[in-house]
């Protein structure tokens, strides 16, 4: 059951980009606690739990479709979870919380550098000077993760209430 004095304002959400998520299950437990609904949106079919406050978007196959559909409903009060720096961009111009799996937060301030970086990679990678990818994802990460979430769920919550933006279904 969850506590009351833990609930966030009703109107956030937090929405999962999960394709290649490694904290889905971390997010359940903790959307849990909070009473905080959640949309699972994926390329793919991903499994959720059977939960009626946790909903599974299929956005289609489309090279962005999953991106789309999340930028075109977070918004202020919601909590996006990507690695996807360019949808992190989108969420954050938005007004959303944005984290990444490992706990990084995306900000007003980090996202430009951010995504200057993501961009100079990738042009490196496709000319060969960088083979591989990110680290692997390690405890440490997960642990990050789940207190980051837990601290911008908390900081949500303090705020003072502010009439969202009416969302499109």
């Amino acid at each position: 059951m969850t506590d009351p004095s833990t609930r966030a304002p009703v109107s956030t959400r937090i929405y999962i980009d999960a394709d290649a998520c490694p904290v889905k299950d971390e997010i359940y437990r903790v959307a849990a606690r909070f009473g905080l609904p959640v949309s699972v949106v994926a390329g793919q079919f991903i499994r959720i739990p059977l939960d009626p406050s946790i909903e599974r978007i299929a956005a289609g196959s489309g090279m962005d479709a999953a991106d789309d559909w999340i930028a075109e409903r977070a918004g202020k009060g919601d909590i996006v979870i990507t690695s996807d720096v360019p949808l992190a961009s989108r969420c954050v111009k938005a007004g959303a919380e944005v984290l990444a799996p490992n706990g990084k937060p995306f900000s007003e301030a980090s996202i430009g550098m951010t995504l200057a970086v993501r961009n100079l990679m990738t042009d490196l990678r496709s000319s060969g000077e960088v083979t591989g990818g990110p680290k692997s994802f390690s405890p440490r990460d997960r642990s990050a993760f789940l207190s980051a979430l837990d601290q911008t769920i908390r900081r949500i919550q303090r705020a003072p209430a502010v009439a969202p933006a009416p969302k499109p279904d």
